[in-house]
């Protein structure tokens, strides 16, 4: 009898088209009929989950920017881990020196990227980072910058689809959350499902008692996965809570 389930947004939970589906909303609503603890698990920052959470009624934990920051209730923050201002500078500098990648920034103070960085008088210790992030389709280039984050040995490294990279703080990941979550609600791991689709699901979808791979999810995750449910723009979440979580129940 799962009691948590911890939903991924982006390619999960959400269309293409940034929408959830009418059949996903019913089987989430299902779900919390049933007594399980519905919530987000995203890379996403508070304000970009927040809609979609007020859309659904949650008023479950919350997971954020990969597991940087844990929401009680929304709104209510339970902890948040910070990024040092001088990984975010080396960060920043491996950017511009490859030149070709999109980069973003998350803060608490708000979302940086390549067009609308930070002003140089505002400096690096002033804000607050959560997580870092690349996007390039070209491959030799996201995996050089891959290779040399490596080479650091301080950073948690992820994506959330095939063309990005995401740093968080070292064992700062979804699983790590999930697991501080589960000590809140009082419940095991064992008794929590993960759903997703990228390499930033893929902690959690091993460590839950039960981890699903979207029909879209990148091949590691599917590997890694217990189930595989349909494709995002084909209410697979719906589908996952149908034929897996709640399967079997009266």
């Amino acid at each position: 009898m799962y009691k948590l389930l911890a939903l991924d947004m982006d390619g999960t939970t959400l269309t293409d088209a940034q929408t959830i589906s009418e059949e996903n909303a019913e089987w989430i609503g299902r779900a919390m009929e049933a007594g399980i603890t519905v919530c987000f698990s995203t890379g996403r920052g508070f304000q970009g989950a927040i809609p979609f959470a007020e859309q659904l009624g949650l008023e479950t934990p919350l997971i954020t920017v990969n597991g940087s920051e844990i929401w009680s209730r929304p709104h209510v923050l339970h902890r948040r881990t910070l990024m040092g201002a001088q990984e975010i500078r080396r960060l920043h500098e491996l950017a511009v020196r490859h030149a070709e990648p999109w980069f973003w920034g998350y803060a608490v103070e708000g979302v940086f990227n390549k067009e609308k960085w930070i002003e140089p008088a505002d400096g690096f210790d002033r804000l607050h980072w959560l997580k870092f992030g690349y996007h390039t389709e070209n491959d030799a280039i996201r995996e050089a910058i891959r290779q040399e984050i490596e080479g650091w040995g301080s950073l948690e490294i992820t994506n959330s689809s095939p063309w990005n990279l995401e740093l968080n703080p070292l064992g700062v990941n979804k699983a790590s959350a999930l697991r501080e979550l589960c000590g809140l609600l009082g419940i095991a791991m064992e008794e929590a499902v993960a759903i997703g689709d990228s390499l930033n699901d893929i902690a959690a979808i091993r460590e839950c008692g039960l981890g699903i791979a979207m029909g879209n999810a990148q091949a590691e995750v599917k590997e890694a996965a217990d189930a595989v449910t349909l494709g995002n723009n084909e209410h697979g979440v719906a589908h996952a809570i149908r034929e897996f979580v709640l399967k079997g129940r009266g």
